[in-house]
């Protein structure tokens, strides 16, 4: 009987293989890990430059709403208000005009017949879904 020719030069290069193989599988994931973890820095970064605008957004709003043009801005436009020297101008209309009546629109109602109100209580028929507004 023969023995295999197996000496330690064959024994340190199975070992030095196995060691590689060990080594690429270990660099392919830490590659796949870089990947991942940059694909969500810049989803993190996007959303730090949003976050950054809306901030800066809100700042500048409420700069305005605490300085002085907002309050003569809302005195005008929404208290009717006026300052010392102004001259106010009141529109009046003129003698013996009466207004424009504003014309009212009625509803228009259709007639249903029992019938189709008892149908549609129950079973609800596809050709009323026009008259009830549903789609």
């Amino acid at each position: 009987m023969r023995r295999p020719n197996f000496s330690l030069k064959h024994a340190l290069i199975i070992a030095g293989i196995a060691v590689l193989a060990l080594l690429v599988m270990d660099f392919n994931s830490r590659v796949a890990d870089l990947r991942r973890q940059s694909a969500q820095r810049e989803q993190v970064a996007a959303e730090l430059e949003s976050y950054t605008q809306t901030a800066v957004f809100l700042e500048t709003q409420i700069a305005y709403a605490t300085s002085e043009a907002a309050v003569v801005d809302w005195a005008y436009e929404e208290g009717n208000m006026v300052q010392p020297g102004d001259h106010p101008v009141v529109p009046i209309p003129p003698a013996g005009s009466t207004p424009a009546p504003k014309p009212t629109q009625k509803p228009i109602t259709e007639r249903v017949s029992n019938l189709d109100v008892w149908l549609w209580l129950f079973f609800e028929p596809i050709n009323s879904g026009a008259r009830s507004g549903s789609p």
